[in-house]
């Protein structure tokens, strides 16, 4: 026989996550998750299961994934070097090639392995598929302090538009699209697009209640040195000015432009979680609390409780 103390824990949650249900139920999230997330089928099955959840409870769910990490082992495994500026992956020829067997052999298979194995209907898209991404080759860019001129990314691609007419289609049938972030320019030479990017854009056409992006990192630090210094909330002039102060570094520099553009883009609330804190997502999604740092436009339109960590 159960507990009685452990049944009462069971219905106590079950009532305070009935209210983010009734709230969130049909709604669109949009999920972006590191490489480094699915380094092992442990790690993968630990978050899909919390994917999981979230999708039997009726909120229609697209998860973008990267694959940073296991396409830099296996660039060097082959004898190729890695070249980041600003946090961005320049891809010659050659890494290319990597990325898309990563990306869309080995990281979109071992997602869908992992729903299937949860019972989460998923179906693995890129964003060549059905013209999902348009995109062209990025230009040189010119790059404050950097030792050229202008720095060639490669084939890395800016995004000139999204059709998310398939996707809406695959949510609206129940599926929930996993999506690699790879696509073609118009004459189908395949590009390369940072992960935040494409979950940003992703985002803003598909008018998503919420952005979720989830990595290794706690949320967006107030003093990059400081790992305890955690941001509960900010806004874009707050994510302006941690920029500005030099704040934010590597990595971090790519999702504060995907926060803003998703942002700007109608996506009224951004949330930076990471991974390595047990079920940070749920928790996210299911306390006001949360466990990492929410952006949204203006402070101002937070609610007493958002405001207010751990009065939750």
């Amino acid at each position: 026989m159960q507990n009685p103390n452990n049944r009462d824990i069971v219905v106590a949650a079950l009532k305070h996550a009935a209210p983010y249900v009734r709230m969130y139920k049909n709604k669109v999230f949009v999920l972006k998750a590191g490489g480094e997330i699915f380094t092992s089928i442990e790690t993968t099955r630990a978050f899909v299961e919390q994917i999981a959840i979230l999708h039997q409870v009726g909120m229609r769910i697209v998860l973008v994934h990267g694959g940073g990490p296991q396409s830099t082992e296996l660039s060097a495994a082959l004898g190729m070097t890695t070249e980041f500026i600003d946090g961005r992956r320049v891809t010659d020829e050659h890494a290319l090639e990597v990325a898309a067997m990563v990306l869309n052999g080995q990281i979109n298979t071992r997602i869908l392995a992992a729903c299937r194995d949860l019972d989460v209907p998923a179906v693995g898209i890129s964003g060549v598929d059905a013209g999902l991404i348009r995109a062209h080759k990025r230009p040189p860019v010119k790059i404050d302090g950097h030792e050229t001129d202008h720095v060639d990314y490669g084939y890395v691609g800016d995004i000139e538009g999204v059709d998310v007419a398939v996707l809406r289609m695959q949510l609206d049938s129940g599926l929930m699209p996993v999506i690699s972030p790879l696509s073609a320019d118009a004459g189908g030479t395949l590009l390369n697009i940072n992960a935040d990017t494409v979950a940003a854009a992703m985002a803003s056409a598909l008018n998503a209640e919420k952005l979720i992006l989830v990595t290794g990192a706690p949320g967006i630090l107030q003093d990059r040195s400081d790992p305890g210094s955690v941001m509960s909330y900010l806004d874009l002039p707050g994510l302006r000015e941690l920029r500005e102060n030099v704040s934010m570094a590597d990595g971090m520099l790519p999702k504060a432009a995907a926060i803003e553009t998703a942002i700007k883009g109608g996506v009224a609330r951004v949330h930076i979680i990471s991974y390595k804190l047990p079920d940070s997502l749920l928790l996210e999604v299911f306390t006001n609390e949360g466990t990492g740092t929410l952006v949204v436009a203006n402070i101002n339109t937070l609610s007493p409780a958002e405001q207010a960590p751990g009065q939750d």
